[in-house]
């Protein structure tokens, strides 16, 4: 298990409120669209980061994560696990505070270096469902 539950409260307590999404598009049928939501309910302000750089839940949408114009807090990843080490490189250089593989996203060596680099992360788990066990922890 890549992120036990007291790495997961502090990410979603403690690491702070801008959460880049990556992999965020105005599609309502992806699992990124109502994450966000969730994530935006819960007090989280969103960054959609997708090659169409399209606004979603009314927040501006980047490219890429180097095209983000000020800091952000978390890299919540929901692009596949093929593609989702170079995003946490990426987090890394972008001066995250913490990456957040969504659930099937799994890339052990990028967990390594990530961590390796001081950030905190998860892997393999959303936000959404960890958010409303919050309260019984």
């Amino acid at each position: 298990m890549y992120g036990d539950a007291e790495t997961v409260r502090r990410i979603l307590t403690g690491t702070g409120d801008t959460w880049a999404v990556v992999g965020l598009s105005s599609n309502r049928a992806r699992a990124a669209y109502g994450v966000a939501q969730v994530l935006q309910r819960f007090g989280k302000r969103i960054v959609p980061v997708h090659p169409k750089a399209e606004t979603v839940h009314g927040e501006q949408g980047y490219a890429s994560l180097a095209d983000i114009p000020f800091d952000v807090d978390v890299v919540d990843v929901f692009v596949n696990s093929e593609q989702a080490g170079r995003v946490a490189d990426e987090a890394v250089a972008k001066g995250a505070k913490a990456v957040w593989f969504q659930l099937g996203v799994t890339d052990e060596a990028a967990y390594e270096r990530t961590r390796a680099a001081g950030l905190e992360m998860v892997m393999d788990r959303c936000p959404a469902i960890e958010i409303p066990r919050l309260g019984r922890s």
